[in-house]
């Protein structure tokens, strides 16, 4: 783990998405944070110690699901496939589908393995399977707050963890989507799928794969953000601001669909120029707690003095 020494800074961002605004300043206290996100070989070693089994390892409960097909009640998550050309980016299911047999030990499909990705995050983790682990590992998830002030590095305002142009003389600086998403990776910084932790250089506060690469959990209901008023005649920015309530994050556009969501943070390896451009420390992106997927990971941070 890294210590990163609290402070202030310009959280959000106003050149992006609208989900980012608006721009605000606030200060977050001193903590520890994985350099990396948590591995397949870190993920392993929790369960043979505990015996646990993610969500995806277990197969839904029809009663939890209102009308939901009997036929799709078995163990599975959701997988990428690229297209064979270009589709509606409107419409995710041309690219995502629920794979049964898919987790975290089958990566890449019911017949996959996670042999050779060791040093690879671990994906195919629910939020209470990211919880389960902190709690193991007697650490936490990061705040919203605290998660962007670690991906920025120390470089407050900038739009990308290592300044404001993506890739600087055609340096790849993170594993994200070259070319036409979701059919036309041209594959410029190696990467189909996920990258090897440590495979891109560090941000200024030593860690690695911030942006790209997996989205990480964070502990914030997701909302939009709002300027915390301040009290008549303080100068204080807002300390270790939260998300929103419970209630706040259901999806306004699914009434019918009682899931709460929770931020995810930095993007992945499907972000591409042509679609979600949320590789940078300020993008954020609501994900339902019961969904695991293969672009989501984790990493944990432990909160107190150095």
């Amino acid at each position: 783990m890294r210590f990163v020494e609290g402070g202030a800074f310009l959280m959000g961002s106003d050149r992006f998405y609208p989900e980012e605004a608006p721009v605000r300043r606030v200060q977050v206290d001193g903590f520890w944070i994985d350099e990396t996100p948590v591995t397949n070989r870190q993920f392993a070693r929790f369960v043979e110690a505990t015996g646990y089994r993610t969500l995806a390892e277990i197969p839904p409960d029809p009663k939890d699901y209102p009308g939901m097909d009997p036929a799709m009640a078995k163990a599975g998550s959701l997988l990428f496939q690229r297209t064979a050309g270009p589709v509606d980016l409107g419409d995710y299911s041309q690219w995502w589908s629920f794979s049964f047999g898919t987790d975290w030990r089958h990566p890449h499909g019911p017949d996959s393995h996670m042999d050779d990705l060791s040093d690879h995050p671990v994906v195919h983790v629910a939020y209470e399977d990211a919880e389960a682990y902190a709690r193991w590992a007697g650490k936490a998830l990061p705040t919203e707050a605290e998660w962007e002030f670690a991906a920025r590095g120390g470089l407050d305002g900038a739009d990308y963890a290592w300044g404001d142009v993506l890739a600087p003389e055609g340096a790849m600086l993170a594993n994200y989507w070259q070319g036409a998403f979701p059919y036309g990776n041209t594959l410029e910084d190696g990467y189909e799928r996920t990258s090897p932790v440590r495979h891109y250089p560090a941000n200024g506060h030593g860690l690695y794969d911030m942006i790209g690469n997996v989205w990480e959990w964070t502990v914030d209901w997701f909302a939009q953000p709002r300027i915390e008023r301040k009290a008549k005649g303080s100068c204080c920015v807002p300390s270790n601001p939260r998300g929103g309530t419970k209630r706040d994050s259901f999806d306004p556009a699914m009434p019918h669909v009682a899931i709460p969501r929770k931020v995810l943070k930095g993007g992945s390896h499907l972000c591409a120029a042509n679609y979600c451009q949320r590789y940078r420390p300020a993008a954020r992106h609501p994900q339902a707690v019961d969904s695991a997927t293969s672009h989501i990971g984790f990493r944990c941070i432990l909160r107190g003095r150095k």
